[in-house]
């Protein structure tokens, strides 16, 4: 049965799997006590991005993205420019020009540390619908103090591209 929009408009059916997908991003984000919507594994994120139900928000900065990789139709907004000690000052007015306040948001940055921060500023400016991609595009550091080996985007082999 269609749901109904708050306009009245009506919306497709709900899809079990990313409605699963998004109770399970809750849970976690319950369970942290996270001052945003929740959290995603990498797969997951691409779930719900490939699905039409979720935007993927890349918060790295330019160099980054052209020379370690992007996903494919993610939309830029750095979170910090290269270089600079300081958030952007422009990045909520970046965010608003590039997505809807009542999508769900997926920030995605190397670790997951800068789109944590990302997600907490969008919920607080009414991007109720933010969420944080567990383990960035690189992952954690490894013994050897490099990243790629220990989880991220590319190394659950989801798609990306390079410069």
């Amino acid at each position: 049965m269609p749901r109904e929009s708050p306009a009245g408009a009506p919306k497709a059916p709900l899809n079990p799997e990313i409605d699963e997908i998004l109770a399970r991003a809750k849970e976690r984000g319950a369970a942290q006590r996270l001052a945003y919507a929740g959290a995603v594994t990498p797969k997951e994120a691409w779930r719900l991005h490939s699905a039409g139900a979720a935007v993927i928000v890349d918060v790295r900065t330019a160099p980054e993205r052209e020379f370690v990789g992007r996903v494919p139709d993610a939309i830029a907004v750095e979170w910090r420019a290269y270089g600079a000690k300081e958030a952007n000052p422009r990045f909520l007015e970046a965010l608003e020009h590039a997505v809807d306040r009542g999508d769900p948001v997926l920030f995605l940055c190397r670790s997951g540390v800068r789109s944590h921060h990302a997600a907490e500023l969008a919920t607080r400016a009414g991007f109720e619908r933010s969420f944080n991609i567990l383990e960035g595009f690189e992952g954690d550091l490894g013994s050897d103090q490099k990243r790629g080996m220990l989880g991220g985007w590319r190394r659950a082999g989801l798609p990306w591209v390079q410069s």
